[in-house]
């Protein structure tokens, strides 16, 4: 990976690269970029390239709208599926004097791993299961799957098989590590696993694979989502996190003769989860259609739980030790922003460690069976039910506000609300449906 400005600028001339994408997310995780031609990029490598940030929804204000993209020159990629040798590298955002603009969300999650660093950790490493579908791009917006195919089914029931493979050759050719790709339980729904990475290489990954996705996905005539519920009756698409954090070169989730083999450090670590899980909601699953998916009967987690076995909890310990212990965060899915999701996630964590906090007993038992006297019994709450509840939540938790900053909070608030005022006054197809004649 190139480490200065003229590294850089000589992987880009010895591969003949004709664009260079500038990338950057927005506070709701959209990516946007400023593509600069070859004769740009010595400017653009220097972090010299202004563009204004009022235009981007929740940066600032148009008084103060100069701001400066600066190259993180370790993220730089060849993208090789792309037609016009274009490149890109993921930038971070100052402004013209100098200052870090701390409404970037790769801001946030930069600062998360510096109090991971304070508190003795190398890393938080997350491993993603990013879940999508792949729709007639045609027949849009009404979501038409092109098959009919279930759990790990293969052409030709599996008619989106060979456009699968194009997407992961795609995402194997820019480097990514992958633990494995497979047709997911829905008509038309996929799957890709992606290895354990550092936190900021987690989520840089992310928002470039999701491009790449809808790219390949575009080029045969389909459109991939990662909207958390296209379709009613159906399995949502989710985004299981893998957690657990990195101390001395080790694994600190692991240890030998800890109760399930798990560390003190692990232990804080899920109950830091556990406490925080109503407002991480806000930032994991940030979307009104987010909650569709978190509904009895479709796998998807609806109480504060964890296990060492079962599925149904929302915080599933894998059997695996030693260095692969960790923890699967069930209810996260891939709408959310990772910068933030990840900066609350370890935020959450951390706090439970720091406070020596100790999680509940694992709940064994499927929590879907379970009569409401015996979650009770268990003391197992609910998941919030909507965006609103969520970020009612969240404007109680100074743990997560602290991990976002008050710029990124107060923006990312202001524009949840609105979507669900927005989307609450809306009138649907099902009220139309359901009343329009009867009444």
């Amino acid at each position: 990976m190139p480490y200065t400005v003229a590294d850089a600028a000589a992987q880009l001339r010895d591969a003949n690269v004709r664009f260079l994408r500038l990338q950057f997310s927005d506070i709701l995780g959209i990516s946007k970029s400023m593509d600069v031609p070859a004769s740009r990029f010595d400017k653009a490598l220097a972090g010299d390239m202004l563009f204004d940030g009022s235009a981007i929804d929740g940066f600032t204000r148009i008084e103060e709208s100069d701001m400066l993209l600066k190259p993180d020159l370790d993220t730089l990629l060849v993208l090789p599926h792309e037609r016009h040798n274009v490149a890109r590298v993921i930038c971070d955002i100052y402004h013209p004097n100098g200052d870090v603009f701390t409404g970037s969300p790769r801001w946030a999650l930069q600062e998360q791993h510096r109090h991971l660093q304070k508190a003795g950790f190398d890393d938080m490493r997350l491993g993603v299961e990013l879940e999508f579908f792949l729709l007639d791009a045609q027949k849009l917006p009404r979501p038409h799957t092109q098959d009919g195919a279930g759990y790990f089914d293969l052409a030709p029931v599996d008619q989106s098989e060979g456009v699968r493979y194009a997407i992961v050759e795609a995402l194997l050719d820019l480097g990514f590590d992958l633990e494995g790709s497979h047709h997911e339980g829905a008509a038309g729904q996929h799957e890709i696993g992606f290895r354990p990475l550092d936190m900021m290489q987690a989520a840089d990954m992310l928002t470039t694979a999701k491009l790449v996705i809808k790219q390949i996905a575009l080029a045969h005539g389909l459109h991939a989502t990662f909207m958390p519920k296209p379709m009613h009756g159906v399995n949502g698409s989710g985004m299981h996190t893998h957690v657990s954090l990195e101390r001395g070169g080790k694994n600190a989730f692991y240890a030998a003769r800890g109760k399930h083999q798990l560390s003190p450090v692990a232990n804080g670590f899920i109950a830091g989860i556990l406490k925080h899980a109503r407002a991480l909601l806000a930032l994991c699953n940030p979307t009104v259609n987010s909650y569709k998916r978190l509904a009895p009967g479709y796998e998807a987690p609806t109480s504060i739980a964890w296990s060492v076995s079962n599925r149904s909890a929302m915080i599933r310990v894998p059997m695996k030790r030693g260095v692969s212990t960790r923890a699967e965060l069930r209810m996260p899915d891939p709408s959310c922003n990772p910068y933030l999701a990840f900066a609350a996630i370890s935020a959450a964590g951390l706090d439970g460690i720091n406070k020596d906090m100790t999680p509940p007993p694992p709940i064994e038992r499927n929590i879907f069976d379970m009569t409401v006297r015996e979650r009770r019994t268990h003391k197992i709450k609910e998941l919030p039910a909507t965006l609103r509840e969520a970020l009612q939540e969240l404007r109680k938790d100074k743990v997560i506000q602290d991990a976002l900053g008050s710029h990124i909070y107060k923006q990312f608030n202001d524009a949840k609300t609105h979507e669900f005022d927005d989307y609450r006054q809306a009138v649907h197809a099902w009220e139309l449906e359901q009343y329009l004649t009867r009444y």
